[in-house]
């Protein structure tokens, strides 16, 4: 999610306790106002790095499962807010699981005694972001035990699956990551369409040395996530969505967007395909950020699609977007399942090619 540092004037203000409360409190009002249901997946505590207790998610297929999909959410949100998204992959034959990461969601407020001791809102960086990615992989590979597997992550986790292709290529977790088929980011952030200025992330990232749990302003408009004013209503409304974040993820978040398109890009393994999927309108990341991202790495099967007029949050778009963006995954998702063998009768693998495509979504008056 966009972040926007206040200055350090607002350092006094910052709230350390925040209320915590479990999906079961909010569940039925919140996710019946905007036409959710929870009847389509299975709930999970892991124990993850660092003894961490994760909360996820589950959407299974009703027949075995031709491809699974690790989903790493955004800033400051949860899994929760996916529950309409996901069971359309899983309608197209496609597992999920999804895990409310490190310092958010349930993973950091539940009050039922299931979340870790330790855990506390926002506290998390990147390096153990991509600690818990590469456990939340190994998990899935051992729960849908040779099923091809994809990773794919919206906003800060968009960002952070395209970390994880790039840090395991240098060797951290590459075992993990040749487990991969494929990568898709939508709305990743690399760069803020607005940036932070650079005199305040100065100043944050010196403070977030001494003190990185420290919780900072992070608020996005919510006017700015989608078209869709139930959905945003919804997230101005939801109590396991604050509009803060820890110094040191905040600073992680920024600065390895960075790095990616400045440096590591290079180390994109080249046979890694790669999706990557934004809005022209984006308010909160930046699409051409993106659109450079795409266009430096050497991936050899890579693709952008560009949704004109689209905002942040493409899966909660109205007028067919979401299921266009279902189904733009999902083929990204059976083009390279069968890459290098022969698909099943009736499935198609057009557009796998070597060049990279751009493609060009829904105009802003379907919006």
């Amino acid at each position: 999610m966009f972040l926007q540092l206040w200055t350090s004037k607002s350092l006094p203000f910052f709230r350390r306790h925040l209320p915590v409360l479990t999906y079961s409190s909010f569940t039925r009002s919140y996710l019946t106002r905007i036409n959710m249901t929870t009847e389509q997946h299975a709930e999970h505590w892991l124990t993850g790095p660092n003894s961490t207790q994760f909360y996820a998610r589950t959407y299974t297929p009703p027949n075995s499962p031709k491809a699974a999909v690790v989903f790493v959410h955004g800033f400051a949100e949860h899994v929760g807010r996916y529950t309409h998204f996901h069971p359309l992959l899983a309608a197209r034959g496609i597992a999920v699981l999804a895990f409310d990461q490190r310092g958010f969601g349930l993973t950091s407020q539940d009050k039922t005694g299931k979340k870790s001791k330790h855990s506390s809102y926002g506290k998390t960086s990147w390096k153990e972001q991509m600690e818990d990615i590469n456990w939340a992989i190994s998990h899935a590979r051992k729960t849908f035990e040779g099923v091809p597997l994809f990773l794919m992550g919206h906003s800060m986790g968009g960002g952070e699956v395209l970390g994880f292709a790039v840090q395991g290529e240098k060797g951290a977790y590459k075992q993990t990551l040749d487990s991969l088929k494929g990568v898709i980011a939508t709305s990743p952030l690399i760069l803020q369409t607005r940036p932070v200025p650079k005199l305040t992330r100065w100043v944050g990232t010196k403070v977030g040395n001494v003190l990185p749990s420290m919780l900072v302003s992070a608020a996005v408009k919510a006017k700015h996530l989608s078209h869709d004013a139930e959905f945003n209503n919804a997230y101005l409304k939801d109590p396991l969505i604050k509009q803060q974040g820890s110094l040191k993820n905040v600073s992680d978040m920024l600065s390895q967007g960075e790095v990616l398109l400045y440096n590591d890009h290079v180390h994109w393994p080249k046979k890694l395909p790669v999706l990557i999927i934004h809005g022209t309108e984006d308010k909160v990341t930046s699409h051409t950020a993106s659109k450079d991202f795409h266009d430096k790495i050497p991936a050899e099967k890579k693709k952008i699609s560009l949704y004109d007029g689209g905002y942040h949050e493409l899966q909660n778009e109205p007028a067919g977007v979401k299921e266009k963006l279902a189904a733009e995954v999902a083929a990204f998702i059976e083009e390279h399942i069968y890459a290098s063998s022969s698909p099943p009768e009736g499935v198609s693998t057009q557009g796998n090619n070597n060049e990279a495509e751009v493609l060009t979504g829904p105009s802003k008056s379907k919006l």
